[in-house]
């Protein structure tokens, strides 16, 4: 070691290392391009659904692809990945999380291009507004489906059973599989309820997630001994049923 001018430490092969930097061509090696995709998931009608776009131009013109876009020479994955939220479908400020890289050489005809999928979870009524406010986003409910591989994940969408573009549909499902993996021990479901929810709400959007019902007195008892709840002090008006107790999440975010 050396000290520098600013009387910094310098490795030994600092200046070699400069001098490979300063002549080095970053062109020398053909690239694959670079895109993020997301998965934004939620819940209507006790199922989950994603949110899609249709794209307007090829390839797959026409066809439902999840919202997303090319990664700038000097954009973070993470800037990139708020641009083509807001850009796509309107949506700022959501929970999302990294979730794959998917790069198969044949993924897209136009060329080598890796996506680095993302998912994103967003409360029913913001995705329902989103929806009815853009053309071009729809929301396709997520089914079990039979294939030659075993069972996956279909996309029940305006005409039925929807193949999305690309290789969105691999990624649809490899999201439901990591938010399904994470929901006993990181608070992802609270990101699917509204800020006041009732603990049936909530049980309702570990059982969409899940695929099945679950006992509810015994729901009840791990939720409210996970700490991870508070009563409000106040009930859901203008039930037919008895109304029933708010509560807030009080735990951390549910991310990675």
């Amino acid at each position: 070691m050396r000290q520098g001018r600013a009387g910094d430490r310098v490795w030994a092969g600092h200046d070699e290392e400069a001098a490979f930097l300063a002549g080095y061509d970053i062109t020398a090696w053909p690239r694959p391009s670079l895109t993020v995709d997301v998965a934004i998931l939620t819940i209507v009608e006790d199922a989950v659904h994603v949110l899609l776009v249709r794209r307007t131009k090829p390839p797959a013109k026409g066809r439902w692809a999840l919202p997303g876009g090319f990664v700038g020479t000097d954009e973070s994955l993470s800037a990139a990945v708020e641009r083509v939220l807001e850009r796509e479908t309107g949506l700022r400020d959501v929970f999302t999380a990294q979730l794959a890289s998917f790069g198969e050489v044949d993924r897209d005809p136009r060329g080598r291009i890796v996506t680095i999928a993302h998912y994103a979870l967003v409360p029913a009524e913001r995705i329902v507004d989103t929806v009815g406010a853009r053309e071009g986003c729809t929301l396709g409910r997520i089914v079990p489906i039979a294939r030659a591989a075993g069972p996956s994940l279909g996309i029940d969408g305006p005409a039925g059973e929807t193949a999305l573009a690309f290789d969105h549909d691999d990624i649809v499902a490899a999201a439901v599989e990591r938010v399904r993996g994470r929901l006993w021990y990181a608070p992802v479901a609270f990101e699917l309820v509204p800020d006041e929810f009732t603990l049936l709400d909530l049980q309702r959007a570990y059982e969409a997630i899940l695929g099945r019902a679950l006992d509810k007195n015994a729901f009840r008892r791990r939720i409210l001994a996970s700490g991870l709840v508070s009563p409000l002090g106040r009930r859901r008006e203008g039930l037919r049923a008895r109304p029933a107790e708010l509560f807030a999440f009080t735990g951390e975010s549910g991310g990675e």
